[in-house]
């Protein structure tokens, strides 16, 4: 049974710039909330599949995030997050063509995952193939109920190419992974749950309310923490742990010199409100 997101939040407001490479985007709707920008993919029609265009669409604005921004919500309009790839475009491809293809998904999700700013992906409907691995760029997911998930390569005769061997495969293990291809199987909202596949869940439709409610938390965080922690955690997991505790050390040292750390450790220890500054 799929389930609709609602149409818009309180507090969010359309975000159209007038010119820029933010204007006139058409495959993704983009909203605002203070320090908070609200990305939708916005091809119903096609359950959100990921043509070439809203790749490139996604990219743009991950690679043009206005400088106030803090935090980012990611979601699907209409019944479904995203049923992956837009096959039409693939069938004809080259060898070559196809390499190409998917390094430029690589290049946008690292923009994601990588980004100035942490990411919440608001899950529902299908979250199938390409839509997982967008999904998994993400820094914190939260499924409603009703969420599906599947990896439908195998029965296709294809292979993931969004990043999905790397890090869908970290997220729930190379294992079952191996079955979800193989075999279709498709896992439910609970089960992606236990599987890691989203950080938290919630009943259908509320979503959206959720990972605001969260984005304002996490903008509330010291801008230079929020970085350290979404770009030093996955690379000290693939370092030796010799080499990691280094980081971290460099990492720690950085976060706790930065004055708006400095203000909250001050705030904390005087029992008072942290005087955050407002951009």
């Amino acid at each position: 049974m799929t389930q609709h997101t609602p149409a818009s939040q309180p507090g969010l407001e359309r975000f159209d710039p007038p010119s820029g490479p933010l204007s006139g985007l058409n495959l993704v709707r983009l909203e605002r909330s203070g320090a908070i920008l609200h990305l939708r993919l916005n091809r119903p029609a096609k359950r959100n599949s990921v043509s070439d265009e809203m790749l490139r669409q996604i990219h743009t604005v991950f690679l043009n995030l206005p400088a106030d921004v803090r935090v980012l919500i990611l979601s699907g309009e209409g019944e479904h997050f995203s049923a992956g790839l837009d096959l039409s475009e693939v069938s004809e491809r080259t060898v070559a063509e196809g390499i190409h293809h998917s390094r430029a998904w690589h290049a946008c999700f690292e923009s994601i995952q990588f980004g100035p700013v942490p990411v919440i992906a608001v899950l529902h409907g299908a979250v199938v193939g390409g839509g997982l691995e967008l999904a998994a760029s993400a820094h914190l997911r939260v499924s409603e109920a009703g969420t599906f998930y599947a990896l439908p390569e195998g029965t296709r005769g294809i292979f993931v190419g969004g990043g999905g061997s790397v890090r869908i495969s970290r997220l729930i293990g190379t294992a079952l992974m191996t079955d979800m291809m193989l075999t279709g199987r498709v896992l439910d909202a609970n089960e992606g749950l236990t599987a890691s596949l989203a950080t938290y869940l919630v009943p259908a439709g509320e979503g959206l309310a959720k990972a605001l409610e969260l984005a304002v938390r996490i903008a509330g965080n010291a801008p230079l923490s929020n970085y350290a922690i979404t770009q030093a955690l996955p690379r000290i997991g693939e370092m030796s742990p010799a080499e990691g505790l280094f980081v971290e050390s460099l990492m720690s040292s950085i976060a706790q010199g930065d004055e708006a750390a400095k203000e909250r450790v001050r705030a904390f220890l005087q029992k008072r409100a942290a005087k955050v500054e407002r951009r």
